[in-house]
C-alpha cells in the first residue's frame, strides 16, 4: 500500500511538472499570503492545488505552485559599478553638494569613501577620495516577470491592481515612476497572467484598498456593506479573508469617507515603543534670501510687517518646542530645515539636492503647487508629507491633510444641533449668495423657517438687510436655534443686533453658523451680543484655556513674554502628534488608524484614509462664545 501511494505521488509530480507547476518548500515565518505574493499568484490559486494547506501549514511542508501564468523575459535595468577613486584637494568655499554635482556622484557616496566626513565638516586643504563609477545596462531575469499594460479610459491604480489580483503597493513596486493619477495610454508593468485570468472590471464599480488591521466590522461602519455583501462582490474573500492592501470591488455610488463614530482620546505617551531617531524635514517659505541679516532693524520690520513670514516663524517656534517636549520623553529627532522661498522652482531644486527616501515625514511646503510636487516625488518611497497649514488640491496616498474639509465642519455643526436634547425651533437667515446652504439646511431641518435678505427692486442685487418686522412671531417661548449664513459683515452685524434685542424672558436664541467667516469678526460686531446669543460654530482648533496649568503656555510666555499665537500652537501640536505616532508604531501609516484620536493644546487629530488617496483629519471642534471667551461646546 505504501509503495502504491509512492507511485501515485511520483506520477502526480511528473504530471504537474508536465503542466509547468513548481514545488515550494515552506520556510519558517512564511505565510500563504507572502508565498503567493512572491510568485505573483493569489492565495486562492495555492489553496486550489493544496487544499490541506488550510489546516496543515508548517515549515518544511511542500506546496505546489502554479507557474503557467508566468513568463521569464529579461528586463533591462540601469546599473553602476565602482571602478576606483579620484583624489581631490578641497579648495576654499567648496562644499559636499558642489563636489557631488561636479563629479556626478551623491553626497552619501563621497561620505562612504571618506568616513571622517560623517563626523567632521569639509574644510580647505582636506585630501579626499571621489568614487568613480561605470554605468551599464544589465538584463535581469525574474522568476515572476511582468508584461506591459496600457491604461484604459477611466482606469485608476485601484482598478488596475484589482484587475491583476495584486495590491496597490505591489503595483507601485512594479512601477516606481507611476503617476499618482493614471492617464489613458500610460504603460504599466503588471503580472504576466493570461487574459482570461484577469478580473473583470466591467460595470460601474469603485475600488477600495483594505487598511492594516481592518476587519469586516470596520468596513461595515465605513461602507454600510455586510460581510456577505462584500463576499458577493469579491468571491475570493471566502477563501482568503480580508488582508491589508488587497483591493475590493464596491458599489459605484458608495462613499467610504464620512463622519466617524466617537472614540476616547488616545494617550499615545503610554504606548511609546519605537525610540529610533526620527528623521523629519521642515519645508517652509522662510524667504531668507530677502532678509538683510546685517541690518537688525530692517529684519525686525520685515518680520513685523510680512504676515507670511511672521506665520512661518511662529509655526517654526512651535515645532522646536515640540522637539524639546518629545526629547524629554526619550524621542530624538534629526530635523532638516529647508527654505522653499515660496517658489515652486526652489522646491524643485531642494528635491534634486536632497535624498528624502529614508525620512519618516516631511512637513510642508505651504503653497499647493510646491506641495503637490513634493508629495508626488516622495510617494515613490511612501514618505508621508504633512499638509500643516494648507488643504492640498490632491490628497495622494502619502499625504496627511491636517485641516478638516469644509463639508465635515458643516456636517459636525448640523449633527450637534440635531443632538440637542431640547426641542428647539430652527430659523435660517441667509443672504442670496448662501441660498444653496439655506436650502440644504431646510432639508436637514424640515420644520425650519427660512428668511433671505432683501433685494434692490431695480437692480435685483442683494441689499444685505432684512426688515425687523419679518422677525415678528419667529421666536416662541423656549429655545430657537438661528443659522446665520453670510460673508457680509454689515448684514451679519444688523442681524446679530436684532436677534440680541429679541432676547426676553422665556425666549432663548442660540446663534450658530456653518462657516465662521470674517463677517463675524467685523468692527461693528459686538462680542457682548455674541456671548448673549451663545454663538456656536465649527472650528479646526480651539483656544487654549489660560486658567488651567499648561506647561507649553508657561514656557512660551517665559521665553517671549506674550501668549503663543494659534500658529505656534499648531506647529507644536502637529509636530508632537507626529513624533508620538511615529514612536508608537513602525511608521505613520500604522499609527493613523481611525480608532486613534489625539488632542493637544489647541488641535486634535483623527485620520481617516480616503477611498482613493491619503489621510484626512476628521477631528473637529464645536466652540461657543461664553462670557466673552471662546470655549469648547460640550
Amino acid at each position: 500500500m505504501k509503495n502504491f501511494l509512492t507511485v501515485i505521488l511520483i506520477c502526480l509530480a511528473l504530471n504537474l511538472s508536465a503542466q509547468n507547476y513548481i514545488e515550494h518548500k515552506v520556510k519558517a515565518g512564511e505565510t500563504i499570503e507572502s508565498i503567493a505574493k512572491n510568485y505573483l499568484v493569489t492565495p486562492f490559486d495555492i489553496y486550489a492545488l493544496n487544499p490541506d494547506a488550510k489546516q496543515k501549514f508548517q515549515p518544511n511542508s511542500i506546496l505546489i505552485i502554479p507557474n503557467s501564468k508566468v513568463k521569464n523575459e529579461p528586463i533591462a535595468e540601469n546599473s553602476r559599478e565602482l571602478i576606483g577613486y579620484k583624489k581631490h584637494k578641497v579648495k576654499r568655499k567648496e562644499t559636499l553638494y558642489g563636489l557631488a554635482k561636479k563629479y556626478n556622484v551623491s553626497e552619501e557616496e563621497i561620505k562612504k569613501a571618506n568616513r571622517q566626513l560623517y563626523s567632521e565638516n569639509l574644510k580647505k586643504g582636506d585630501k579626499i577620495r571621489i568614487p568613480r563609477f561605470k554605468s551599464f545596462i544589465s538584463k535581469q531575469s525574474y522568476k515572476n516577470t511582468i508584461k506591459k499594460y496600457k491604461v484604459q479610459p477611466k482606469e485608476g491604480k485601484w482598478r488596475v491592481a484589482y484587475k491583476f489580483g495584486i495590491t496597490v503597493e505591489e503595483l507601485q513596486a512594479l512601477n516606481p515612476n507611476m503617476k499618482e493619477v493614471l492617464q489613458p495610454g500610460d504603460e504599466l508593468n503588471v503580472p504576466n497572467i493570461e487574459g482570461e485570468d484577469e478580473k473583470s472590471t466591467e460595470g460601474k464599480h469603485n475600488y477600495y484598498e483594505v487598511l492594516p488591521k481592518e476587519g469586516f466590522y470596520r468596513l461595515k461602519v465605513k461602507t454600510g456593506l455586510t460581510q456577505e455583501q462584500l463576499e458577493a462582490l469579491n468571491p475570493e474573500l471566502k477563501e482568503t479573508g480580508l488582508k491589508a492592501g488587497m483591493v475590493l470591488r464596491i458599489p459605484d455610488s458608495l462613499s467610504v469617507s464620512g463622519s466617524l463614530s466617537s472614540v476616547e482620546t488616545t494617550k499615545l505617551i503610554s504606548n511609546l515603543t519605537n525610540f529610533e531617531t526620527k528623521k523629519l524635514a521642515l519645508m517652509l517659505p522662510y524667504q531668507l534670501d530677502k532678509i538683510d541679516v546685517d541690518s537688525v532693524e530692517e529684519a525686525k520690520d520685515m518680520i513685523k510687517n510680512k504676515k507670511l513670514l511672521s506665520l512661518v516663524l511662529d509655526f517654526h517656534v512651535g515645532v522646536r518646542m515640540a522637539l524639546d517636549s518629545a526629547k524629554q520623553l526619550g524621542i530624538s529627532t534629526d530635523l532638516k530645515v529647508l527654505d522653499t522661498r515660496y517658489q515652486a522652482s526652489r522646491t524643485r531644486e531642494l528635491l534634486e539636492e536632497n535624498d528624502f527616501s529614508d525620512y519618516d515625514a516631511v512637513i510642508g511646503p505651504l503653497d499647493n503647487k510646491s506641495f503637490d510636487r513634493v508629495a508626488t516625488r516622495l510617494n515613490r518611497n511612501r514618505v508621508p508629507v504633512i499638509a500643516a497649514l494648507n488643504k492640498p488640491k490632491e490628497v495622494y496616498g502619502n499625504v496627511f491633510q491636517t485641516i478638516p474639509e469644509d463639508k465635515l465642519l458643516q456636517k459636525t455643526m448640523i449633527d450637534y444641533v440635531k443632538r440637542d436634547s431640547l426641542k428647539s425651533k430652527v430659523l435660517v437667515i441667509a443672504d442670496h449668495a448662501h441660498k444653496t446652504i439655506a436650502e440644504m439646511l431646510k432639508t436637514e431641518f424640515s420644520d425650519a423657517k427660512v428668511l433671505y435678505s432683501e433685494k434692490d427692486k431695480k437692480s435685483g442685487k442683494d441689499d444685505y438687510y432684512i426688515y425687523p418686522v419679518r422677525l415678528d412671531n419667529m421666536f416662541p417661548n423656549g429655545r430657537t436655534v438661528v443659522f446665520l449664513e453670510t460673508d457680509n459683515d454689515a448684514f451679519a452685524s444688523s442681524v446679530i443686533s436684532m436677534l440680541n434685542g429679541r432676547m426676553v424672558d422665556r425666549i432663548e436664541i442660540v446663534l450658530v453658523t456653518l462657516n465662521k467667516s470674517k463677517a463675524f469678526e467685523g468692527k461693528n460686531i459686538d462680542n457682548n451680543y455674541l456671548s448673549n446669543l451663545k454663538f456656536h460654530y465649527p472650528s479646526v482648533n480651539k483656544d487654549f484655556d489660560e486658567d488651567k496649568s499648561n506647561g507649553f503656555v508657561r514656557a512660551y510666555k517665559k521665553e517671549y513674554g506674550v501668549s503663543p499665537s494659534k500658529y505656534v500652537a499648531r506647529g507644536f501640536d502637529i509636530t508632537l502628534d507626529l513624533l508620538l505616532r511615529l514612536a508608537s508604531e513602525e511608521d505613520l501609516y500604522e499609527a493613523s488608524s481611525d480608532a486613534i484620536e489625539t488632542e493637544y493644546i489647541e488641535n486634535k487629530f483623527r485620520y481617516n484614509k480616503s477611498m482613493f488617496g491619503g489621510y484626512k483629519n476628521e477631528a473637529v471642534y464645536i466652540v461657543k462664545y461664553d462670557d466673552l471667551r471662546i470655549v469648547e461646546a460640550k
